[in-house]
């Protein structure tokens, strides 16, 4: 199996998710370089992060290297990556990371979820309309009000492949300081994104153009003293 070093996390990437594109992006640097930049900016010691989407584990570790493993979440759906995540977390030091196993969803979840998994592997997403019935799997549905209740994180990372807009129905908790999510166009329209810009703005937070970069959008806690 390839192994690659990025931003010094040893990653042992299995045979039969090494497509060309990814291993590409992972050895030239460029392999979620936006989020890991934003979670470099935003991480603190002792924070409380939360990271939907973990993909290979990378920002997950980072976060955890500067907050502490306890102190970080880690969710996934796609089942071929949990296998990963555990051994990318284990050999770089953060096994005490929690990872959960699931498909973000809006309310308290709960049941199960279809999910697509695509030969892409990181394009995995919420089963949409269509979708060929090998690439789908069940997986267990997690609420997003209780991982942010039960978690209460000050900072979210956000990369699930479109699920987002679901997820904007409402305002988030108020310990929540930082969100950095991944825009995945075209399946972004301006009326989605106005959603989350509104609910963002709704649970206190603005812009933050510290974190936001390409198709990476960041927001932060509008301090009090303006």
């Amino acid at each position: 199996m390839p192994v690659f070093t990025l931003h010094d996390v040893s990653i042992d990437l299995p045979e039969a998710l090494a497509t060309k594109a990814l291993s590409t992006r992972l050895a030239d640097g460029s392999y979620e370089a936006d989020e890991i930049a934003a979670v470099m900016c935003r991480v603190g010691p002792g924070m409380r992060v939360l990271d939907l989407g973990a993909g290979l584990g990378v920002v997950s570790v980072l976060a955890a290297r500067v907050a502490g493993a306890d102190n970080v979440l880690s969710v996934e759906a796609n089942p071929a990556l949990l296998p990963v995540l555990r051994d990318t977390f284990d050999r770089n030091g953060q096994g005490g990371i929690r990872l959960m196993h699931g498909a973000v969803m809006q309310g308290e979840g709960g049941g199960k979820a279809a999910f697509q998994v695509p030969r892409a592997i990181l394009g995995a997403s919420l089963a949409r309309s269509g979708a060929p019935e090998d690439e789908i799997v069940e997986v267990p549905s997690l609420g997003l009000e209780s991982l942010l209740y039960d978690h209460r994180p000050e900072l979210v990372m956000m990369d699930i492949e479109g699920a987002e807009e679901r997820l904007f129905d409402q305002p988030w908790n108020p310990e929540l300081r930082f969100l950095v999510l991944e825009l995945h166009p075209p399946r972004y329209s301006d009326r989605v994104i106005k959603r989350i810009v509104d609910c963002m703005s709704d649970s206190g937070l603005t812009y933050d153009p510290a974190t936001s970069r390409g198709r990476v959008l960041g927001f932060r806690r509008v301090r009090r003293n303006g």
